[in-house]
Parts: C-alpha cells; sequence; structure tokens
C-alpha cells in the first residue's frame, strides 16, 4: 500500500536534501504522529509500509550519507526509524537492510559530531524507546553495547534526556524479565536474565559508589521502576537495595533526600509492599531522619494511601504538624502553651533551626501548610485530628505576618521579624482556613477568628492577593457563623460580626486599586448567592451603601471591574426574591430596575466582559428566580436576543441563544407542549398553527429570525448552538411523517420563500447579509411560515455538517505533507532570489 501517492516520496527526499530545510520541528511531529497511527494497533503493518514504500529505506540511506546532516532531520529520522522497528518483523527487515546498525550501533551517530547536539540524543533515545517492544530489540541494544550509551545518558546535561535515559533502562528491564523469565526471579544473580542483571548491577554498583550524581540516577531509575511496575519481582529488587536504602537515611549528611523520599513513597504505593513490615520500619526511619522539608512530601503521600499501619500514620501526622506546633510554642509563654503534639517525630531544634532562618522559614512553612490543605480536602482523614489546635495555629501565624502578635520568647520574636508581611505565607495559612470552616469543633475560636480576619480586611497594608484569599476565607466562615448562630443562639454575636463586615467591605469597594474592587465584587457575590436565606444578612445588604456602590461600580474604569459589578448587581434580584416585601418596598433596587440597567449595559458598553457577564446573568435568571408573566418574559426575551444579535462578541451572542433555549422550555411548560398538526396543507390545518400558543409566542418574539440567522453565524459554537435548538423545536413542532405534505411540489410564495431560505443556510457562514425583514417571501413571524421551514430544512443534515472537526481538511495527512513541502522550499519560485 503506497501512502498518500506522490507526496510522501518528494517529501522525504526534500527532508534528506542535504541543503538546510526549512521545515519546522512541529510539522516533523504531526508526520511522526502520523506514522505512529498508520503503525499502531488498528494501523498497518509496518512491514508492509516500508515494502510499499521504498522511498522510506531510500531516505534512511540517504540521511546516512550526508556528510553533515541537520540535527534536527537525524533526530527526525531516528525517531521514525524506531516506530518503524517497533514491530518484530519490520525490526528484522530494516536488519537486514543493514539499517538499525548503522542508526542506533557504533557505527551511527553515536560517534559523530552531531551527537553533541541535544535533540540527536534525544531521538536516538526515543528511537530505541519506540523499538523496545519485543526480544530482537532488546538484544540488539545490549549486544551492540548501546546499553553502555543509556547509562551514560542518565547523567546528561540535558535533564529532558537523562530522565528519557532511566525511563528507557526501565522498560528494558521489565520487558527481560516479562520475555525471558517463566518464574519471577529471586534475589540470586542467577536467576535474572542476562540484559537484567547488566541492569541491576549498574544500579546497585551506582549506589555503593562515591559519586552523588550516579546515586542519584539510581534512585531516580529505581522511583520510575516502584512507580511503572508493580510485578512482584520488584520485591526481589527491592531486598537487594533496602539495606544500601537505610545506610542512606543513617546517614549524619543524607544525600539526595528529595529523591530517597520519592522513592520510599512510590514503593509504598505499589501494592507489592503494603504487608511488608520490614518495609514500613524504614518508611519510620525515613520520616525521623529525613530533614523536615524533603519528610513532608513523604509523609502526605503516606496519610493519602489508608493501607499504611497506623503508626506510620501517626507519624507522618506528626511530621506535619511539628512546624506548626513550634509556632504555638514559639507565640507562648511556657505556662500558658497549649500545643498541637504530645512528641515529636524528630529532634524539634531541627524545626526550630529551619523557622530561625529566612532562607528555610518561609518554604518550610508554606510546604506545611500546602500539605495540610491536602489532607483537609479529602473526604476522611486516616487518625483523628484537633482541628481546634490546627486552627489556633495557623490563626498564630496569621498573627506573626501582620505584626499583632508581640511575643514572649526569642524563637517567636526572631520568626515575627522573618514573617511579618511575608504573603507568600499569608496566602498559604489563609487557604488552610478557608478549608478548616467545614471541620467540626472549631466553633469556640469563631469570634477569636474573625478578629484576625477582621484585621487583614482592614489594614491598608494586605497584599491584593492576600485579601482576595481573606475575602473567600471570611466568606466561608460567614456561612460557617450563620450556621452556629442558628445552632446555639448566639445572634447578636453573628449580627456584630456581620455589621463589622460589611463596613469594611463598603470601604474596599472604594479601593483605588481595581483588583480589591473586583475581589470585594466577587465576595458579595459569593454571600448572596449562599446567605440569601439569611435575614440578617439581607437587612445589612438592604439597609447599607453597598448597592449603590455596586451600581457606581458599573461604571467603573476597568472592564473587569464593571463584569464583576454586573453580576453583583444582578444578584440583587435573588435576595429581593427572597427578602419580606416590607424591605423590598418601592427601592430604586427593586428587579425591574435592576434588569433595565443591565439592559442598558449590554446595549451600549464598549467591552466585551460586561456585555457577556449580563447575559450569563440572563441566563441565570431566567432559569432561576423570575417569576414573572409569560407576556413580561416574552418582551424581555426579545428585546434581549434584538440586541445581542449584532454584537460583535461570538460569546455574547451564544449567550443569546442559550436564553433562547431556556425561553423555550419555560414557555412550554408554562402553556404546554405544542400540538402537532398531521398536515399542513388544508385551510383547517393552518388555522390549527395559528392557533398553536408556544409557536405563536416564538414568532412575536421573533426567535427564529434570530435562530436562523445564527445558524449562518461565522463562529462555529454560535451556528451549531442555533441548529441545535431548531433541531429541537423541529422534533417538538413537526414530528417525523407529520410534514410529509410540505414535501410536496407547490410554487406559493411561502415555499418558494423556504427554498430559497434553504439554499442560504447551504451557504453558512459565506452569507451576506443574512435578511430577516420578510424579503424573498420568508415572514419569519408568521407561524405558518416557520412550520413549513422546520418541517422541510433539512436541519439534521446541516446539525452533522456542523458537527465535523473545522480542522478535518487541514489536518489531514495530505495538507500535512503538502504543507512539509511548502515549508521547505521545493517549488521554482521560492528558489528565486529576493535580492
Amino acid at each position: 500500500m503506497a501512502v498518500q501517492g506522490s507526496l510522501l516520496p518528494r517529501v522525504l527526499a526534500a527532508l534528506a536534501d542535504p541543503r538546510p530545510p526549512g521545515s519546522d520541528d512541529t510539522c516533523l511531529e504531526k508526520l511522526l504522529d502520523w506514522f505512529r497511527d498508520l503503525t499502531g494497533p488498528a494501523g498497518n503493518p509496518a512491514l508492509k509500509l516500508v515494502q510499499d514504500n521504498p522511498c522510506l529505506t531510500e531516505f534512511f540511506n540517504s540521511v546516512l550519507a550526508l556528510p553533515e546532516p541537520s540535527p534536527c532531520i537525524l533526530s527526525f529520522t531516528l525517531r521514525l526509524a524506531g516506530i518503524l522497528a517497533a514491530s518484530k518483523n519490520c525490526f528484522q527487515h530494516l536488519q537486514q537492510e543493514k539499517l538499525l546498525g548503522r542508526l542506533f550501533g557504533r557505527a551511527g551517530p553515536l560517534s559523530s559530531a552531531e551527537w553533541e547536539d541535544a535533540s540527536v540524543r534525544s531521538g536516538w533515545l526515543d528511537g530505541v524507546c519506540s523499538m523496545m517492544r519485543h526480544q530482537p530489540a532488546l538484544h540488539f541494544i545490549c549486544s551492540d553495547g548501546a546499553i553502555d550509551v543509556i547509562f551514560a545518558l542518565q547523567g546528561d546535561p540535558s535533564l529532558f534526556v537523562a530522565s528519557v535515559a532511566s525511563s528507557l533502562l526501565v522498560q528494558m528491564l521489565i520487558l527481560s524479565v516479562a520475555s525471558e523469565t517463566t518464574k519471577p526471579p529471586s534475589s540470586k544473580d542467577c536467576d535474572w536474565p542476562a540484559c537484567a542483571q547488566v541492569i541491576i548491577k549498574h544500579i546497585e554498583d551506582s549506589l555503593r559508589s562515591c559519586s552523588v550524581s550516579r546515586i542519584e540516577q539510581s534512585l531516580k531509575l529505581l522511583t520510575v521502576l516502584f512507580r511503572t511496575c508493580p510485578a512482584t519481582w520488584t520485591e526481589a529488587i527491592w531486598l537487594r537495595i533496602a539495606k544500601q536504602i537505610e545506610s542512606f537515611l543513617m546517614e549524619k549528611s543524607v544525600q539526595a533526600e528529595n529523591m530517597l523520599a520519592s522513592l520510599l513513597l512510590n514503593v509504598a504505593r505499589s501494592p507489592v509492599f503494603c504487608n511488608s513490615s520490614s518495609f514500613w520500619v524504614l518508611v519510620t526511619c525515613a520520616l525521623e531522619h529525613l530533614n523536615p522539608v524533603h519528610a513532608g512530601p513523604l509523609a502526605v503521600g503516606i496519610l493519602k494511601l489508608y493501607q499504611c499501619p497506623q503508626d506510620v500514620n501517626t507519624k507522618a501526622l506528626t511530621v506535619l504538624l511539628q512546624p506548626m506546633d513550634c509556632i504555638l510554642r514559639a507565640a507562648s509563654q511556657p505556662l500558658e502553651y497549649a500545643g498541637l503534639l504530645d512528641e515529636s517525630v524528630s529532634d524539634p531544634t531541627t524545626v526550630e533551626s529551619l523557622l530561625s532562618s529566612k532562607s528555610s522559614c518561609v518554604s518550610l512553612l508554606c510546604q506545611t501548610l500546602d500539605h495540610l490543605g491536602e489532607l483537609l480536602s479529602l473526604v476522611s482523614l486516616p487518625l483523628d485530628l484537633s482541628y481546634a489546635s490546627l486552627l489556633q495555629s495557623v490563626m498564630t501565624l496569621l498573627q506573626f505576618c501582620n505584626g499583632f502578635l508581640s511575643p514572649a520568647s526569642p524563637l517567636g520574636s526572631t520568626i515575627s521579624r522573618i514573617l511579618i508581611n511575608c504573603f507568600r505565607v499569608q496566602r498559604s495559612a489563609l487557604d488552610v482556613i478557608a478549608a478548616l470552616a467545614e471541620q467540626k469543633g472549631c466553633d469556640s475560636l469563631i469570634v477569636n477568628l474573625f478578629d484576625v480576619l477582621l484585621a487583614y480586611l482592614e489594614s491598608p497594608n494586605t497584599n491584593p492577593t492576600v485579601l482576595k484569599k481573606t475575602l473567600h476565607a471570611t466568606s466561608e466562615w460567614l456561612l460557617r457563623l450563620w450556621y452556629w448562630s442558628c445552632s446555639s443562639n448566639q445572634w447578636p454575636q453573628a449580627e456584630k460580626i456581620f455589621e463589622a463586615v460589611f463596613l469594611v467591605l463598603q470601604k474596599r469597594l472604594c479601593s483605588p486599586c481595581w483588583e480589591v474592587r473586583d475581589s470585594s465584587l466577587e465576595f458579595i457575590t459569593y454571600l448572596m448567592e449562599h446567605l440569601r436565606g439569611c435575614d440578617v444578612f439581607r437587612q445589612l445588604l438592604l439597609s447599607l451603601e453597598v448597592p449603590r456602590l455596586i451600581e457606581n461600580l458599573l461604571e467603573d474604569p476597568e472592564s473587569y471591574v464593571r463584569a464583576s459589578a454586573v453580576t453583583a448587581f444582578g444578584h440583587l434580584t435573588f435576595i429581593n426574591g427572597s427578602a419580606p416585601q416590607s424591605l423590598v418596598g418601592e427601592n430604586q433596587y427593586n428587579n425591574e430596575n435592576i434588569v433595565t440597567k443591565l439592559q442598558e449595559i449590554l446595549s451600549n458598553d464598549p467591552e466585551v466582559f460586561p456585555r457577556r457577564a449580563v447575559i450569563i446573568f440572563f441566563n441565570e435568571w431566567l432559569r432561576g428566580v423570575h417569576t414573572g408573566q409569560l407576556e413580561d418574559t416574552e418582551q424581555f426575551v426579545s428585546r434581549v436576543i434584538q440586541t445581542v444579535e449584532h454584537d460583535l462578541d461570538w460569546e455574547v451572542r451564544l449567550g443569546g441563544l442559550e436564553l433562547v433555549e431556556v425561553f423555550c422550555r419555560y414557555t412550554i411548560c408554562q402553556l404546554g407542549p405544542p400540538e402537532c398538526p398531521d398536515a399542513p396543507a388544508s385551510p383547517a390545518v393552518a388555522g390549527s398553527i395559528h392557533q398553536n400558543e408556544p409557536l405563536q409566542v416564538f414568532c412575536r418574539a421573533k426567535l427564529f429570525s434570530f435562530l436562523f440567522q445564527s445558524l449562518c453565524d461565522c463562529d462555529k459554537p454560535v451556528a451549531e448552538k442555533a441548529c441545535s435548538i431548531l433541531l429541537g423545536l423541529s422534533t417538538s413542532f413537526c414530528p417525523v411523517g407529520a410534514l410529509k405534505g410540505s414535501q410536496e411540489t407547490g410554487n406559493t410564495p411561502a415555499k418558494r420563500g423556504i427554498a430559497w431560505l434553504q439554499r442560504i443556510l447551504k451557504q453558512g457562514s459565506l452569507a451576506q447579509n443574512f435578511p430577516t425583514d420578510g424579503g424573498n417571501g420568508v415572514d419569519f413571524q408568521d407561524p405558518e411560515s416557520m412550520m413549513l421551514a422546520l418541517g422541510t430544512i433539512d436541519l439534521k443534515e446541516l446539525h452533522d455538517e456542523l458537527n465535523k472537526s473545522s480542522d478535518h481538511m487541514e489536518k489531514s495527512p495530505q495538507s500535512l505533507l503538502q504543507d512539509i513541502l511548502a515549508a521547505v522550499g521545493t517549488t521554482e519560485e521560492n528558489e528565486a532570489d529576493c535580492y
């Protein structure tokens, strides 16, 4: 089977041309992907592909014959050869052609100047990785000495090359054991296949060496092995290296601590070791001896496994809590102290030393807080945690950061100086504060917590990003406050806190920093979504200046702020819907005035974000609290779609279509399902069409002109949505066979108009100036014409056409090959002297 006629030979000949090619790496990557698809499980045999396309063999020979091949083309060649050699039969064919030795053996690029280029080394490794699917390839690499090259590439200056080399050795080890043994090998050398023995000996020699880089290379290799291979024979490898790993952990100056932690965590995840008591002893040893910075990731990984022994889980949790325990100790006088921990895993002075150093304090605390945040997001923890003590420690940390705490201990004073205004720690701490709002046992600290949060909200020194995090944490705890006050009859206290938050919020809505104004609007919107049933919240919101400030921000100079203001202003309708009428009264922020104001923004705002926010809100409003009369809703929807159909932003137009979809469901729900005529030809049936209430409503609202116009929209998502809505209406109004009479030949003005409409729709986005004013015999507000259009036009065909990927032609193999030919400049015009 020849591939793509004469294009492939021309492309390969152009790529093998000794002149510098103009083809880019992206095209070559796509070409390699194409060959992978051709030779993949569902593709064609690679051997037949090579035999039917001799240009492939010619290409390999041509590139090998070049005195100085381009590194890019040489890398491509190696990777392509590897893809083809992944097939055992094609591998043997390329061997007979004496190509593989020249490409991957000692006589190939290994000894050339091009090898100095990292892309060539990467291409060589990728090629070997691709072919490593069968024993002949394994024996070829091992017998030709190429395995020593892979060992060397583990220490390559290019981290990407080094990583691929480690992964390749793991792939070879797994293939060797899987294909050359019938029973799991033991720890004895004689039980392992020859290639596996070579790799395992290399690992053991590297671990025993004095070279830190060689130790790290083997640890990386083992980490990949235990992450990717859950086979039982990995236990035999572990038994051979466990003593060496233990010796690393017991050294006073542990080498490669982060790699040891990653290795142990991957071994712990393997089901082979879940019941190995000796392994868990080693994990405990690591938790005790690794630096807390490196023990932290191991600890959180252990706690997320669930199948670990309870004592190991306890040790792991203690590792994570130690820095927070130290914060509590540093902030308290000895007699007042109530810590998180009864005992430590490692020497507490180690943690104290890290927290006393400016270079390590922030990184340790941020890492610890991030890990604790991970644990709090779990459905359940494997053991109990004192959430109140943890909350107290994080609050203490936030007080260190804003200078509101004067610690008595020397350590506390040092930590306070390091952390003052440290927004990295503040952000991480506030994330944990927000997560703790969902945990039990913290209610006794609610009042103290809001003192801390309000201090951050009020301070002019609070970083805008930190303020955003503070607002998020505050919103979560205000929800908790509401539930707490309901259950414990603490309304007076809750009301004071709500009022304090609103007063500071009013100041923040007037901030000169637009990010602060934006975050404050998002905060109030979140509260309106979740606290609309809280009387205290509603009363404060409607009685204070917040609605007026939100309305002012509808004219903010920053479009992002205007968009957030639109959302917040719209959500006042939800508050009006749930508040007693005495609260809403005749105020200027009733729903009618709010909707009118937002319609003005949809028509007039020069930037897209506020207009998008309006149409998103209108959709939410129509789905949610809107309970107006159908006639009012019809007029509202009609005004909106007549505005958005001329909007230049496709997302606004798409939002208008979503509004139409919601309105259609709303109308049918109000009036009942449409009555479907049997045949539209007779006057009686025509009369029934005009009595079809949903159809009448849709025509009056000018839905159909908007929908059919959108079918020709140049933005595909808009056209797809319009087609989907029309197809749904067609199914509802015109079941299969109901309008068969409409297909009969005839020359009435209506039918001529529908025929014209069908021709226009087939042009799609090429249709210019789509007329919706009744020209060409189509009256989009006439129910009979629209029923005829829904029953006549093949919307299913249009839908299928629109659902085709817009790049199904551009991504075809033929198009790709043509692009490469154009890029390498093989045409005479490209060879002309431009100068």
